[in-house]
């Protein structure tokens, strides 16, 4: 944020002499006040200057007012599609969709109060939908984000696993960790995480909740049941939305348990306010080898993904 407004918040000086709007700054959410047509243009300015500095590693008080002026005069330093495509700004980096179906992902959370995100491994199905829900969090939209996994045991038995029931299940709940460790700063996360603003939890825990003013996401979806695919959509209070990602192609239950993924496509395809977006191997965004070996494995399967692996 320090290098965004510069010292002593000298890259806001621009704004002061062009806009009649004011800006007030508090951790890192900006609140402007103003006309509509102001607001707008002034939101615009500050997004472009973020993707100024998180591409350039640089921006000073010049370097805005001549973003200002390109604003003003109806040119953008990034395209609409890049706009559009960005979710997240963070300081390593910024967080975008990078092929077709992630804008789509990207555009249907922001369309739908009820999101499915489906496709094999690698496509970004959960990075995204974390970077989404920590955008939401940022811009208070929701003042929560709840995380939640299945603890299916994927060819171990938790009872042989070392440690506590905490310790046993947090390798589940693992790559969650992980990709908010990559989009928040770790006294950031940490703070979040003891006053209970972000949450990780096993599936199970969600049973009897009503989550208001919250996102809440579903991930490996696949590997929950019909039962609990209907427990979690039920848990959505007012001013809340969830996001359900999954791959089934890698189902862990039982054999003769069916997956609640699968259900509710055949369930919820045609209700208004969900929606649904399929990815492709095609938009595997992992280390290049991660699309053929999907390849290749469909392939040994006789051309098709299999329901279980």
């Amino acid at each position: 944020m320090l290098n965004l407004l510069g010292f002593n918040d000298a890259n806001l000086k621009p704004f002061e002499e062009r806009f009649a709007s004011s800006i007030s700054i508090r951790g890192d959410v900006a609140t402007v006040k103003g006309t509509l047509e102001e607001v707008d243009s002034i939101e615009k300015i500050f997004k472009e200057m973020t993707y100024v500095l998180n591409t350039t590693n640089k921006l000073k008080q010049e370097d805005v007012s001549t973003i200002i002026d390109l604003t003003l005069n109806g040119r953008d330093i990034i395209s609409n599609e890049d706009y559009n495509s960005i979710v997240l700004y963070t300081k390593k980096d910024v967080i975008k969709a990078k092929t077709e179906t992630q804008l789509e992902y990207v555009k249907a959370m922001n369309s739908f109060d009820i999101c499915f995100g489906i496709g094999p491994a690698g496509t970004g199905k959960t990075y995204l939908a974390v970077a989404f829900a920590i955008s939401q969090l940022k811009k208070g939209v929701v003042k929560k984000i709840v995380l939640a996994r299945p603890a299916v045991e994927a060819g171990e038995s938790l009872g042989f696993l070392p440690g506590d029931f905490k310790e046993k299940i947090d390798p589940y709940l693992r790559p969650l960790y992980d990709a908010l460790q990559d989009m928040l700063p770790n006294e950031q996360l940490k703070n979040y995480m003891e006053r209970n603003i972000i949450e990780i939890v096993p599936l199970a825990y969600m049973r009897g909740r009503t989550l208001n003013n919250s996102y809440i996401i579903l991930d490996e979806a696949q590997n929950s049941t019909n039962n609990q695919m209907k427990m979690f959509l039920t848990r959505i209070g007012p001013n809340s939305k969830a996001l359900i990602t999954g791959d089934i192609t890698q189902i862990d239950l039982p054999k003769k348990v069916e997956s609640g993924l699968i259900l509710v496509k055949k369930i919820l395809m045609d209700v208004d306010g969900v929606g649904f977006v399929f990815f492709k191997k095609a938009d595997v965004v992992r280390h290049k080898l991660v699309k053929d070996i999907i390849q290749a494995y469909e392939k040994y399967n006789g051309g098709e993904s299999e329901n279980r692996s």
